[in-house]
């Protein structure tokens, strides 16, 4: 803040009333006033400042009192402030020390108090009589640089929850099973609710990238010693899916499918699997099986040694059988509509000539990014929210109706209260990141910081990406309204970067006292925008700050070369006010 010490005459009419208020008025001359800061500026739509008064040794005597009234005079107006009173019997020791006061001071701002003077004027008081000195100006205003912050808005969108990518599915058809050293795959089986289930999925024609077939044998010795076993019997379930292609004319589908023959030939996993989910035999008995087969040796020896064990029998014929057998899994490709064809569903929904179960909710949300048409995304949303209670239609929706008044500002009254329908119908429904970065976008544009201020600190909770970075945006902005300007620049500084946003980002800086970081920012932000002749301002405010008069003139004709009211704005601008009789800053503003 700039301070300056006013030490100046009162000069008095004077009257013979007695001796005391004349010599008080007169001794008056000798006050010293401090206004800080000087000239007075405006935060959070608060002119406030500090007045420190410091009267003579000697002025107060017994009995009396000296009030300072001030006011703030603009044009033929002005606002009274409360006095600063000195009452003799405050002050005991005001013979030989100066009575002092400090008072701060404040007053809501307007538009039309922007160019006035402080003025004070002293009254001496004892009993019914009073004196009173001419008004002084102490002090000039107002300066509003904090009025340059830009209203920056941000629409949240929630993810759509449609897989536009090509998707797997993973079919699992149970073991066809064979019989002991044969790989002959029986009329049992293929007409088992299994053998229906592969020919039924067979018979969909389902697009298919990949059929892997696993063949095992069993351990013992008739079915390991024939090597062939576990391949042949994954060969016969590749012969008879193929057959039934055939049957369900698949043509040019079928060379598009890849098969994968697996044999299993002498491995225990199987078996123990088959094992532990068998209630035939105990924990115990189960664990001799597991002791033999976890002891090291060859596959051989190891079955001879299962052979001895006294549950032997009882597993050969319960648990055998089931490893004779052929797995079928297969890699089928998820069938889905191309994005032209979801685009063109998506707009007869919205003009009733289709049904809207055509589309699924999440096909619907995702036809929405397919446009450019804020208009068109509007009406594919609002369909949506049609499809049962979901909490991203309407948000969505809302964030249209946010990106709507962005984009035309004639529209924002309207725009904003469509919006706010929307996001109170979401918060309801869940309160998410995304919900509440809406909301505090609708409360910045229904000019109300503090309250957008609350939501985008909702947001955050949990925000991630861009939705972070969109709503510290406007976190920042509302933050400079409320002249938390450290708290402006932490939030700009994790912001999207627009030309608003960083030109926020500079005048943070600006009003944090940082003239050399905001002109860093505001130079990025006319690089952002070559337009914004407001950044250029900023800029020529910071230089002025910073003592920089060729940077002030540099600045200015650039702004004002840019948008030519700014012109009339820089000749009343108490931030120029060391400049204003320079040839420089006067051929800047031509």
């Amino acid at each position: 803040m700039r301070k300056f010490v006013y030490a100046f005459l009162i000069i008095g009419t004077l009257t013979f009333t007695g001796c005391t208020l004349p010599s008080m008025i007169k001794m008056s001359k000798e006050q010293n006033l401090t206004v800080t800061p000087n000239p007075l500026e405006v935060h959070k739509d608060t002119v406030s400042y500090e007045m420190a008064a410091n009267l003579p040794v000697k002025m107060l005597k017994k009995g009396t009192a000296y009030n300072l009234n001030s006011f703030y005079k603009y044009g033929d107006s002005e606002v009274a402030m409360d006095p600063i009173s000195f009452k003799a019997e405050d002050y005991p020791n005001a013979k030989t020390e100066e009575p002092s006061v400090t008072k701060s001071f404040s007053f809501p701002y307007q538009p039309a108090y922007k160019t006035g003077t402080l003025e004070v004027e002293g009254v001496a008081v004892k009993g019914a009589k009073t004196k009173t000195t001419p008004r002084l100006a102490v002090a000039t205003g107002i300066i509003t640089t904090s009025k340059l912050v830009q209203n920056s808005y941000y629409a949240a969108f929630a993810n759509h929850g449609y897989n536009n990518q090509e998707e797997i599915i993973p079919v699992i058809i149970p073991d066809f099973n064979f019989q002991q050293g044969r790989s002959v795959l029986r009329t049992s089986e293929t007409r088992s609710e299994k053998g229906k289930q592969l020919d039924a999925f067979i018979a969909s024609k389902n697009i298919t990238k990949t059929v892997t077939i696993t063949g095992t044998h069993s351990p013992e010795g008739a079915e390991r010693i024939n090597s062939r076993l576990s391949q042949d019997r994954a060969a016969v379930i590749e012969k008879y899916y193929r057959a039934q292609m055939k049957k369900y004319d698949y043509k040019g589908m079928a060379d598009e499918i890849n098969f994968i023959l697996k044999p299993v030939v002498e491995d225990w996993a199987g078996f123990k699997t088959a094992l532990a989910a068998y209630d035939g035999i105990t924990s115990d008995e189960k664990s001799a099986y597991l002791n033999i087969i976890n002891s090291g040796g060859t596959f051989v020896d190891q079955e001879r040694q299962l052979r001895k064990l006294p549950t032997y029998r009882k597993v050969f014929r319960d648990v055998y059988p089931g490893l004779r057998a052929a797995k079928t899994e297969i890699l089928t490709i998820k069938d889905k509509k191309t994005d032209a064809e979801i685009s063109v569903l998506a707009k007869q929904i919205t003009q009733g000539q289709m049904k809207a179960d055509t589309l699924s909710f999440e096909e619907m949300m995702y036809a929405a990014t397919l446009t450019p048409s804020l208009e068109e995304k509007a009406a594919i949303y609002t369909a949506a929210t049609k499809k049962g209670s979901n909490w991203n239609a309407h948000n969505n929706l809302g964030a249209v109706y946010i990106a709507m008044a962005i984009a035309d500002n004639s529209k924002l009254a309207d725009m904003t209260s469509k919006a706010a329908a929307q996001l109170e119908i979401a918060a309801r429904m869940k309160e998410t990141p995304e919900v509440h970065a809406n909301l505090a976008s609708v409360s910045l544009m229904q000019g109300n910081p503090y309250k957008a201020a609350s939501h985008a600190s909702k947001a955050l909770n949990g925000a991630s990406g861009d939705v972070s970075r969109g709503v510290n945006g406007v976190k920042g902005a509302c933050e400079i309204y409320m002249a938390k300007y450290a708290d402006a620049v932490r939030s700009e500084s994790s912001a999207l970067d627009t030309d608003v946003n960083l030109f926020n980002k500079g005048l943070a800086q600006l009003l944090n006292k940082d003239f050399s970081n905001a002109s860093t920012s505001f130079a990025e932000a006319a690089r952002k925008n070559s337009n914004m002749a407001i950044a250029h301002y900023g800029a020529a405010v910071a230089a002025a700050r910073s003592g920089n008069a060729d940077g002030v003139a540099a600045s200015l004709t650039s702004a004002v070369k840019i948008d030519p009211s700014l012109k009339d704005k820089a000749l009343t601008d108490l931030e120029f006010a060391a400049f204003s009789t320079t040839d420089a800053f006067r051929n800047a503003l031509k």
